[in-house]
């Protein structure tokens, strides 16, 4: 499963999703969790098609070969696709987007503002 076609084409379609999710988050329209998130999506994607490919282009050549297995192997692809993006974001979400996580997101801020308070009453008590 991971070699010939069916790796190149799961690395392009999570990859084209990848570079587009790293745009977002540069540009600041997605967060760090969101980011998290649609990255393991974005590997639900590529092992999905790759898989999709590999088993649909199984299937279809059980049932037709030579025009089943090209049939089976876009079918598949697709798929592997839809199936791979749902359960990757289902995942994603799972794992990084719950109350534990963005309680971690926020305390470097809570950190730095402890740090500001306490230099302002340090600031305060040589005064």
């Amino acid at each position: 499963m991971f070699r010939g076609t069916s790796l190149w084409a799961g690395v392009i379609s999570g990859g084209l999703s990848q570079w587009e999710n790293t745009r977002q988050l540069q540009s600041g329209s997605m967060s760090g969790t969101q980011y998290a998130a649609h990255t393991t999506k974005n590997v639900g994607v590529a092992l999905g098609v790759m898989a999709g490919i590999e088993y649909g282009a199984i299937l279809g050549t059980t049932i037709f070969p030579g025009v089943g297995t090209v049939v089976g192997s876009v079918v598949g692809g697709l798929l592997g696709d839809r199936v791979g993006r749902t359960v990757g974001m289902q995942a994603g979400n799972l794992v990084f987007n719950n109350s534990v996580m963005e309680g971690m997101a926020r305390l470097p801020q809570r950190t730095a503002d402890m740090m500001n308070q306490s230099a302002l009453v340090q600031d305060r008590a040589e005064g």
